[in-house]
């Protein structure tokens, strides 16, 4: 037996139960891991509430996390156990000391990383991937807009979108977390609470505008965003922390200049084997090689969970939160 979180219903974080769980040995095309270090994500939240759907209940949370391999089944002829490795996929389970996981799901971890960097980093990163490298690719001298700068994505695209050479606009809650955004790779930053985001990306873009928004906040900054994209400008809508966006009348995207919306996910762009191994390896080779620094993770006992959720939801948080076994 191992202790893992589970919830047998959905709802708010009283859900949670730290309980004992039975680790089965692995299958064909399996993994058994230990985990060292497990990754707190908003996506965490949206499966705990039933805003996204859960395969079935009882459900043990989380879909990321860091640690060494004990077991192997048959067929994984590239992984042996005493291997370190991370992963940031479903289905869910990293709320646990261990678990069960496909071994093509996982990377190895270079010695260059340390578990609860690694785990702190995996979704996130791999987030600002596909969003800076393929969803929209950013181009040196190009001013682009991302909301939510100070939080744990917008932290890493941030720093990674001025190594390409881009010019970054970020939004956030507070000035503390303006600050924070400041250290981060922003070169300029929107309280977006209390200014009118249109008018001050308008401002610093002579007019223009910008031609992509990389937005997670969702309800309430979505009309917001449309308005500061140039003509034909990309509004890649990857989260939805403040609630979900309503019906979008597609009028609004011609009357604002040909925009285009899509709404990406990290599974479109890690479905195989290689495209996970690419992903992951283009952003340890970001952070190894300076560009991108993982500022340290908050971290909380894992059978604290519970109050991490909270500390999340209320926005008490930034950057990397990571769950200790």
């Amino acid at each position: 037996m191992v202790k893992a979180i589970r919830i047998e219903k959905t709802g708010g974080p009283e859900v949670m139960a730290y309980v004992d769980v039975e680790v089965a040995a692995p299958g064909p095309g399996q993994i058994r891991i230990r985990h060292t270090a497990v990754g707190l994500n908003f996506i965490d939240v949206y499966f705990r509430t039933g805003l996204y759907a859960l395969p079935a209940l009882p459900a043990v949370l989380g879909m990321e996390g860091a640690g060494e391999v004990v077991a192997v089944g048959d067929g994984v002829d590239d992984l042996k156990p005493g291997d370190r490795v991370a992963y940031a996929s479903g289905p869910v389970g990293s709320y646990a000391e261990e678990r069960l996981i496909a071994a093509d799901r996982v990377v190895p971890v270079p010695d260059t990383i340390d578990d609860v960097t690694a785990a702190s980093m995996m979704l996130k990163g791999m987030t600002a991937q596909y969003l800076l490298r393929r969803t929209y690719p950013v181009q040196a001298g190009q001013t682009i807009l991302i909301h939510a700068a100070a939080g744990g994505v917008g932290q890493i695209a941030c720093q990674w979108a001025k190594a390409l050479g881009a010019t970054v606009i970020g939004t956030v809650g507070s000035a503390e977390k303006a600050e924070l955004a400041r250290a981060n790779g922003c070169d300029h930053t929107v309280l977006y609470r209390e200014e009118n985001l249109a008018e001050r990306v308008r401002a610093l873009t002579d007019g223009k505008g910008v031609p992509v928004v990389y937005d997670s906040v969702g309800k309430d900054t979505f009309m917001a965003s449309l308005d500061c994209l140039q003509t034909r400008g990309y509004m890649v809508s990857f989260g939805q922390s403040s609630g979900s966006v309503g019906p979008v009348d597609l009028v609004v995207l011609n009357q604002r200049g040909g925009l285009y919306v899509t709404r990406p996910s990290l599974i479109h762009y890690t479905g195989t084997k290689q495209e996970l191994r690419d992903t992951a390896r283009d952003l340890f080779d970001v952070v190894t090689s300076g560009k991108v620094k993982v500022g340290a993770a908050r971290t909380y006992p894992l059978a604290e969970a519970a109050q991490a959720h909270r500390d999340l939801e209320a926005r008490a948080t930034t950057g990397a939160t990571v769950l200790i076994p």
